[in-house]
């Protein structure tokens, strides 16, 4: 598969072996001077050993040009956590060749990342109950997970995870090119992110695992077209095992719906192999389930027409037209004044995205929230406001309303829940700076030329896929979610004739979803009026919060706006200032595209539809009220520290940090809350 261009030529595969040698020898040499620290005697320090074990698509074989690699730091016993993220951390800091380093302690898998030498790392950390850490050590052994923190136990769930998967695949040759080949699909077709709500690398090898086990002797080409069967046809969410989970007196929390409640609400659930099993796929979402299952449609449609002769290789790797499937997006901005200061930020707003997606999919009136996992840079007239800049683009799709000329729909709770999480967040984690912004706005599909370049639209739009492009898409249609969805698997029975060659899909290069610069969103809350087309523009209005900054929405950029809480005998009263630029009434468009994939789509969504849906927007009459946790509705991974906050008791914690409850920074200046509302007519 070399024409792919996803291998590595040999000089660059020898580089990564080198620079792993150069950080185990540093991890030797600090755990000998961690141990001359704590006087221990020196007789035996030298013997302490230490390793770093690899995982990830690395570790699979599987990884591509300018990947990053997983990396697992293995220490005895009189290693602290904390000398990790310490003494470790600041070794690597005066090591040369070492740039761009940052600890994230407070995730749910604590990690340092950086780069070695021009190869990122993430590196996480690992403390065994052993003396010493032998060469040989062999992490598949649940005896090692022994006596271990849940921390430890969720760094060494990395290693353990992919060694079993090579461990039951009937042929790695076979496993390592299939999963190549259906990495590069997802990625090109938008749907591979764990931290958004699709699927993340580990999951996607355990679908291919799981094709690799019932076509043992298949080629690569082959299983492709299993494993597009297979998942096309899966009836979620029955779980994805690779082998039965195996009793242990280890007593740890594994996936179970049986015993944990949580469990029963994954949507997608895909168990990893080793002790303890657990969900990888706890993300995702109604939406995002819905758009991969249509995906894994169309990708079999496809792969139907390349084995009978009609089509090549590289027509299953076209991406989606993404800006042309929706007629409503949400733009979510994210800002902030240093570089250093922006790779903090755009990483915690996209991991909390999805929450934004749940808060969305719970409105009454939403359909579909479908995020797209790229990240795209701000305009000139952004970059104006701010250094660095990041944008992420959501399409909506809104259900029809039904027995009335109109409906008004308001997501200005939606948003600012989302908003208030990110920055209550930051604030508990000591990462909000001055600069840092997140704002968001809602815009018509005519209305994208404003952020991106129009180029750039028209080039995705000529390059729409020509086969199943009705099907496909997801468009907004004017159709209840009830209707019946359309059959469009192709029949597992069709004769084949001779196939292009697999490699063909070469041609069109390894082109990856393009790395996130930058992330998220705020609020834009602007009152629906009736003029241009144009999105109003946002005022970010500075409020010292820990010299931090919070958006205030709805004037012209560049205008000075005076804001305040006015004094009121309810406490729920707001005002509001509202500047010269608005939106127009959204009116519903008719559907220039086909129904039967909104069919197909919605059909998903009502058949598991979540029974939290609230009733009704909340109207801006209505005071806010004190924040609910917005992470109410995301599924609660079983290894996770249960919440401690007994005030909002429906609440499941949050998944990559535990203390989302604390409130939002306080602030001398109130934070006005301005609304997002928009009406459709019939």
């Amino acid at each position: 598969m070399e024409p792919f261009g996803v291998f590595e030529d040999e000089e660059e595969l020898n580089h990564r072996i080198v620079v792993l040698k150069k950080l185990s020898n540093l991890v030797k040499e600090w755990i000998v001077e961690v141990g001359e620290n704590k006087n221990l005697q020196s007789s035996v320090t030298s013997s302490f050993g230490g390793k770093i074990f690899t995982f990830g698509s690395y570790r699979l074989g599987v990884h591509t040009k300018g990947a990053d690699i997983d990396a697992l730091c293995v220490a005895p016993r009189h290693v602290e956590r904390s000398d990790f993220f310490q003494s470790f951390f600041d070794k690597l800091k005066r090591q040369d060749g070492v740039r761009n380093l940052r600890a994230v302690e407070d995730a749910y898998v604590p990690v340092i990342k950086f780069e070695f030498d021009s190869i990122e790392i993430d590196l996480v950390f690992a403390r065994l109950a052993l003396q010493s850490i032998s060469d040989n050590l062999d992490l598949r052994d649940d005896s090692r997970l022994r006596s271990l923190d849940i921390r430890c136990i969720r760094s060494l769930n990395g290693c353990r995870v992919t060694d079993e998967i090579l461990h039951l695949v009937p042929n790695k040759e076979n496993f390592r090119l299939t999963l190549r080949a259906i990495k590069l699909w997802a990625k090109r077709r938008g749907i591979y992110s764990n931290v958004l709500g699709f699927l993340g690398g580990v999951s996607w090898a355990m679908l291919v695992a799981r094709t690799c086990q019932l076509y043992p002797n298949a080629l690569a080409s082959t299983l492709v077209h299993k494993f597009f069967l297979i998942f096309s046809k899966w009836e979620w969410p029955n779980p994805v095992l690779l082998k039965q989970p195996e009793e242990s007196n280890l007593n740890l929390p594994i996936w179970d719906p049986r015993v944990n409640p949580s469990d029963r609400n994954h949507l997608m659930p895909i168990i990893t192999p080793a002790y303890p099993q657990q969900n990888s796929t706890y993300n995702v979402s109604t939406s995002t389930r819905a758009v991969m299952v249509e995906e894994f449609k169309q990708g079999l449609m496809v792969v139907d027409e390349i084995l009978q002769g009609k089509l090549e290789w590289s027509k299953l790797l076209e991406p989606p037209n993404f800006f042309q499937k929706y007629k409503h997006y949400i733009v979510l901005i994210a800002s902030s004044s240093t570089e250093e200061h922006h790779l903090e930020w755009v990483g915690l707003v996209e991991s909390k995205i999805r929450v934004l997606v749940g808060n969305l999919e719970r409105n009454e009136f939403i359909t579909i929230a479908h995020v797209n996992p790229q990240s795209f840079p701000g305009t000139k007239e952004q970059y104006k406001e701010s250094s660095y800049i990041s944008m992420w683009f959501l399409g909506i799709i809104f259900k029809k309303a039904e027995n009335a000329e109109s409906v008004n729909i308001d997501l200005t709770y939606d948003i600012q829940s989302f908003t208030d999480t990110v920055y209550r967040q930051a604030n508990n984690i000591n990462m909000l700076k001055g600069g840092m912004k997140i704002e968001a706005t809602h815009v018509k599909k005519k209305q994208l030329h404003y952020y991106l370049p129009t180029d750039f639209l028209q080039r995705r739009k000529k390059s729409m896929p020509d086969i199943g492009q009705n099907a496909c898409g997801i468009v907004l249609k004017r159709a209840s979610v009830d209707e019946g969805c359309s059959d469009r698997n192709a029949d597992a029975g069709t004769q084949y004739t001779a196939a292009p060659p697999f490699n063909r899909m070469a041609e069109l290069g390894s082109t990856s979803a393009l790395k996130e610069t930058g992330r998220s969103a705020a609020l834009q809350r602007t009152t629906v009026f009736t003029s241009r087309e144009k999105p109003s523009n946002v005022i970010r209005a500075l409020l010292p919060v820990q010299q931090a900054s919070f958006p205030v929405i709805g004037s012209r950029l560049g205008s000075t706006v005076a804001m305040e809480v006015a004094p009121s005998q309810s406490a729920c009263s707001i005002s509001t200032v509202v500047g010269q630029n608005v939106i127009p009434p959204i009116i519903a468009p008719i559907s220039t595209y086909s129904p039967q994939h909104l069919n197909a789509v919605t059909s998903i969504i009502s058949k598991n539809a979540s029974p939290h849906k609230r009733s009704h927007s909340p109207c801006s009459e209505e005071c806010f009220k004190r924040l609910k946790d917005v992470e109410k509705g995301i599924h609660e991974d079983s290894l996770s520290v249960p919440a401690t906050d007994t005030l909002r008791s429906q609440r499941l914690s949050s998944k990559e940090l535990p203390d989302s409850s604390s409130p939002i920074p306080a602030s001398s200046v109130r934070v006005i809350k301005n609304s997002i509302r928009l009406t459709l007519n019939r």
